[in-house]
């Protein structure tokens, strides 16, 4: 996912770190979660995603968001001129659906690579408007499960302390890097503050193997998804690992 200008985050160069992956793995497929298609022109992104199509075919997905993906000052210069506006998202869609299709008669501008590659791209959001703008243009639509998985659901609920954190400083603007679990959330942030962080991160599943199936499955049947993208903030690198192997095990055994 695209981000700028947060020191716990090191995606800012999306398309790279696609190519990365995508270059050493071999069968699977590798995309955006996703491209902040405001802050650049939908001929670049087409160029990029069409080489990376190229170069892998079969194997590369473009997932598109409207936010900045950081503050209005690095948006600002990221944008320059502010021209790419989240008012012109739905036009800059259609425009990379252009791009990546067919040579269309008279078309005097081309993406190479990326024509005709016909890269699928999916709408991720946060919000209404996305589902309604993926629901218009007959796009797929993705919307982000936080999975925190451990051996025991009391492991997994401390090491989900981190991004509880996370959600806190960011709505204190005291943004840094990921920090490490602790013992007591009622010992960094008061009520109120821990109630808007479990608001904003109730689509999430905490626990064991047992219990990371149970939620998936509720949220499955909740909304009829076909897929779950899942991501987990969690401080120790190992930590992280092993809780998405147990996600993929759980999501093998739906």
């Amino acid at each position: 996912a695209e981000h700028h200008n947060m020191t716990g985050n090191a995606s800012s160069a999306t398309a790279v770190l696609v190519g990365y992956i995508a270059g050493g793995t071999k069968h699977i497929r590798v995309g955006s979660g996703g491209v902040m298609l405001p802050n650049h022109a939908p001929l670049v992104i087409a160029e990029q995603f069409g080489t990376l199509e190229s170069l892998y075919p079969g194997r590369i997905e473009l997932g598109l968001g409207r936010a900045p993906g950081t503050d209005q000052m690095t948006a600002r210069a990221l944008r320059r001129d502010l021209l790419g506006s989240d008012d012109r998202f739905p036009q800059d869609v259609r425009e990379l659906q252009y791009y990546f299709g067919p040579l269309q008669e008279g078309q005097s501008v081309k993406a190479i690579p990326g024509m005709n590659t016909n890269v699928p791209i999916w709408i991720l959001g946060s919000s209404l408007y996305g589902a309604q703008l993926a629901a218009h243009f007959g796009l797929p639509y993705a919307f982000v499960m936080n999975i925190v998985a451990a051996d025991t659901d009391e492991e997994a609920r401390h090491l989900f302390t981190t991004l509880q954190q996370n959600v806190v400083r960011m709505r204190r603007n005291t943004r840094g890097q990921l920090p490490p679990p602790i013992a007591d959330m009622n010992e960094f942030c008061e009520p109120h503050e821990r109630a808007a962080a479990a608001q904003a991160l109730q689509v999430s599943v905490v626990g064991s193997l047992d219990t990371v199936k149970k939620g998936m499955r509720h949220w499955l049947d909740a909304t009829g998804a076909d897929e779950i993208i899942c991501t987990g903030q969690i401080f120790d690198h190992q930590a992280r690992l092993k809780s998405f192997e147990i996600a993929a095990q759980a999501a093998q055994s739906l």
